[in-house]
């Protein structure tokens, strides 16, 4: 555990520190590496170049050229280097006559020694601003991102209720009248294709169809099922408020269905059963299909045209 938190840290580092230097870089040059090093030292000869030096719990001596260095738990020394960011966590710097620092020093529970003749383009900051920044804008991209993920799926649901309005009434009337089915045969569709995948991925022939199925096939039937057990819920809500005529298609149970479910999902495993629900109603619907068996009546019924009288 202690291991995987410290890659995680790493990823976190490398993220603050050394993908602006690669953007604003662009591609790696030749001679150029990305050197991380965990309860390890690092040293870096004069004449030599990485963009991204990343070391934790140990040591770096640095006599050449870096794009950004970061050092958690120990200390750097920098002789005569060139850097252009420098990062210090729970350790120390010592900056040697002769280095350049074309940015800024960040420090976080640390000390910095600067000698003469050292240069600082930036100034030396506290950590804490720019693990700030970095935190604020994962948090505005995780809620782009979700918000993304989010119209996408309303804009699915609605199209599932406009072009395949029957279906999802008969996937729905059989989590309203066989839940026990539907949750059965649900669970067997999230056993069984995997081991029918690596049955057939044991063929040369059958490979292709294998990942088909494994990433194309079986995740659309559970993002379908999810879907179909959103609108569900969303007609048993409109139904349990007192919205009693049906409409052909499910416009607004999807709306209303789609949105609770995102609500719910919040509770681990929640997104989990009703995927598990609606995957299972969608295969015993699309069973009884291609079998000619199905008798199960859509939950909406057109109503008679009243006669001219």
């Amino acid at each position: 555990m202690k291991k995987l938190v410290m890659v995680f840290g790493v990823i976190l580092l490398i993220l603050a520190f050394g993908a602006p230097v690669l953007a604003a870089d662009g591609e790696l040059q030749p001679g150029e590496r990305v050197l991380v090093s965990v309860q390890g030292d690092v040293a870096l000869p004069a004449g030599e170049h990485a963009a991204v030096v990343v070391v934790v719990q140990g040591d770096a001596l640095i006599e050449g050229t870096v794009g950004s260095l970061t050092v958690v738990g120990g200390s750097a020394t920098l002789r005569g280097a060139q850097v252009d960011t420098l990062a210090i966590v729970d350790g120390s710097a010592a900056l040697e006559a002769g280095t350049t620092i074309k940015g800024d020093v960040f420090q976080l529970n640390a000390s910095v020694q600067r000698a003469d003749g050292v240069t600082i383009g930036g100034a030396i900051r506290p950590l804490a601003e720019s693990l700030a920044g970095l935190a604020l804008f994962l948090t505005a991209a995780a809620l782009i991102v979700w918000l993304g993920i989010a119209i996408a799926t309303l804009v699915a649901a609605l199209a599932l209720a406009a072009f395949a309005a029957r279906q999802v009434r008969t996937a729905e009337a059989i989590i309203s009248t066989e839940p026990v089915k539907a949750l059965v045969v649900g669970l067997a569709m999230i056993v069984l294709p995997p081991l029918v995948v690596v049955l057939l991925a044991a063929t040369i022939v059958g490979l292709p169809l294998a990942l088909s199925v494994l990433f194309l096939v079986w995740p659309a039937l559970a993002f379908v099922g999810y879907l179909v057990a959103a609108i569900w819920i969303g007609e048993w809500l409109l139904r349990a408020s007192g919205r009693r005529q049906a409409t052909e298609r499910p416009y607004l149970g999807a709306v209303v269905g789609i949105v609770l479910a995102g609500v719910l999902g919040l509770v681990p495993l929640v997104s989990a059963v009703i995927s598990i629900f609606g995957l299972g109603a969608v295969t015993v619907a699309a069973w009884r299909t291609l079998t000619g068996s199905d008798r199960t009546r859509p939950s909406f019924q057109p109503q008679p045209a009243p006669m001219a009288g």
